[in-house]
């Protein structure tokens, strides 16, 4: 399933096959080796810590526009009405906003609200960025902008979405055109999600499939559960009136499940090339690896003294049938050494293309083996042996005194040089 590159397939329904294949397979990985369960199950507790205080802030905001009443609304209109919750709920929110007002230091209530719902949006995003191994999380001020943004929207969307929903009853009549669209407003939410919370670029269509699947499996669990709770508080069995709160909590689970799942897919959907070939790159030979990097290198020279367009990474890796993944890691190696450049050009603004960072006739294969070799850091042990720290300097002069490669000296000679 691996070993043939979307190149390399000639038909458009085989493609399709293969990356579907693909997809599934990486999405099963991930689920594993990133332990989605478990990072679903702290979310869970995050959210039941964080959901009063973020209702607080939206329904701030919401009197601001003097709807708060819209909030309520929709709220009794979700899944935590058929619950019974939301009078208590909203109870709590009201104690919260009286108590931020009336702090024991000016603004103290303010910054608890504030802490308590950035603190979540932050497990959300680092959740987010280790699905797509992204190592760096926003700055604390990108991430401050980015999360009041959300919060500020998600009144806007409500009160649209209930304007929204009045239009179509009137207009339609019928339910079924209100049903339909929740379900759009759903897709919605949580494409923008999996494209706005990790701190990295992701493509419309990578979020759209499992923004749309996602969704419609998050409003199925919202119908099953409410069926379960309708069902359970007539029979009375089992937890009796208490019967919400563990459905509540499964729910809240399984909703973070399907997030993460989904935050998976649009990574496994827009990275599905990037594992191509992976067993035989990750055991690939430092001569094979050398080659395609000096071959890869030649290809953009020729172009660039042709003055011919410069290549992406996709594009060099097209052309030659060779895996994604290994054409990344060289263009990125040669781009960390100087020996070339990212340039964007005007027909593709979004895309890096690489072009030579020095004259090209003095680019020759021993001077980018030599680059590439002496890229990282040297000579940070602490203490090390004197004779070893005397091998070293010896060793970096052998071409010097020897005048020939340092391949052709023996090894116990290396010292009597």
């Amino acid at each position: 399933m691996w070993r043939r590159t979307t190149t390399e397939i000639d038909t458009w329904y085989k493609r399709l096959f293969y990356r579907i294949l693909r997809t599934i397979a990486l999405v099963v990985r991930g689920f594993t080796s990133k332990n989605l369960n478990d990072i679903a199950k702290a979310l869970t507790y995050s959210l039941i810590f964080a959901v009063v205080p973020i209702l607080a802030m939206i329904v701030a905001i919401a009197k601001g526009f003097g709807v708060a009443d819209v909030i309520e609304t929709q709220l009794n209109a979700s899944f935590l009405g058929e619950t019974g919750m939301v009078p208590t709920i909203m109870a709590m929110v009201q104690r919260y906003l009286e108590t931020a007002q009336g702090g024991l230091f000016i603004g103290i209530g303010i910054l608890i609200l504030l802490w308590a719902v950035y603190s979540f949006f932050q497990s959300v995003e680092t959740a987010f960025n280790r699905i797509w191994n992204v190592k760096k999380s926003r700055s604390v001020l990108r991430q401050a902008t980015a999360y009041l943004a959300i919060v500020v929207l998600i009144p806007v969307l409500i009160i649209c979405s209930a304007g929204i929903t009045i239009l179509v009853t009137s207009t339609v009549g019928e339910m079924e055109g209100v049903e339909t669209l929740q379900f759009v407003i759903v897709w919605l939410l949580f494409t923008v999600m999996y494209i706005a919370v990790p701190n990295t670029k992701v493509k419309f269509v990578s979020a759209l499939i499992p923004g749309i699947l996602m969704g419609t499996l998050f409003q199925l669990l919202q119908m099953l559960s409410v069926y379960l709770i309708a069902f359970l508080s007539r029979t009375s069995i089992v937890y009796g009136a208490f019967a919400t709160i563990p459905i509540l909590m499964t729910w809240l689970q399984y909703t973070s499940l399907l997030i993460l799942i989904g935050a998976q897919m649009s990574y496994a959907i827009q990275n599905n090339e990037e594992f191509e070939y992976e067993k035989d790159v990750n055991t690939m030979s430092r001569r094979y690896k050398d080659f395609i990097m000096v071959y890869l290198l030649y290809e953009i020279i020729q172009r660039f003294e042709a003055d011919e367009a410069p290549l992406t990474a996709h594009e060099l890796a097209v052309r030659d049938n060779l895996p994604i993944r290994v054409v990344n890691q060289l263009l990125s190696r040669m781009v960390e050494t100087g020996i070339l450049r990212e340039v964007y050009t005007e027909d593709k603004e979004e895309e890096k293309t690489f072009q030579p960072a020095l004259d090209t006739h003095k680019i020759t294969a021993g001077m980018v083996f030599e680059r590439i070799e002496a890229q990282g850091s040297e000579e940070f042990l602490q203490a090390p042996s004197a004779e070893m720290q005397a091998f070293w300097e010896k060793y970096q002069r052998l071409s010097e005194l020897t005048q020939k490669p340092v391949k052709d000296i023996p090894v116990s000679e290396i010292m009597k040089q």
